[in-house]
């Protein structure tokens, strides 16, 4: 198990493009042990590797225990919905705010074993696993915030 330095804003890593892994292998494996045990030390929900300062194609998400899932080469191949909900960040501390994101998607992505897989999020965990898609493309949730009109 290592901990990972978490970067917070104003570090340009947070606003690279992050590259594809061409080869899952132990070293992917490991990183991926190293981002859940960040992310449960930082009490979060998700992480993804540009946050710790590695521009790879990978993201964690574990909103409830049953169900861990890893992004590998992550895409959303499907959308159904909107909806605006409130969001904080590790990277960004103390700020949260407004955004509006699919409420149900379709992603398809690697596992662990470099297998091609389908699945389906809704709610809360789609919405997660969009925010750790954007930090992939160098995309911040205070990029996406929108004012509600009082």
């Amino acid at each position: 198990m290592a901990l990972l330095k978490v970067r917070e804003i104003g570090d340009p890593v947070l606003r690279s493009k992050a590259k594809q892994i061409d080869a899952v292998s132990k070293k992917t494996n490991d990183l991926i042990d190293n981002l859940f045990d960040t992310m449960y030390a930082e009490d979060g929900v998700g992480l993804a590797a540009p946050q710790v300062g590695i521009l790879k194609r990978i993201a964690v998400v574990d909103i409830r225990e049953e169900n861990k899932i890893i992004l590998i080469n992550p895409e959303i191949i499907e959308t159904e919905g909107k909806a605006i909900m409130e969001e904080g960040c590790l990277s960004i501390p103390g700020e949260t705010g407004d955004v509006i994101r699919a409420e149900k998607i379709k992603v398809r992505s690697l596992d662990r074993e470099g297998k091609l897989i389908e699945f389906e999020a809704e709610g809360f965990e789609a919405r997660a696993i969009q925010h750790e898609i954007d930090h992939l493309d160098g995309i911040l949730f205070v990029d996406k915030i929108v004012k509600i009109a009082e």
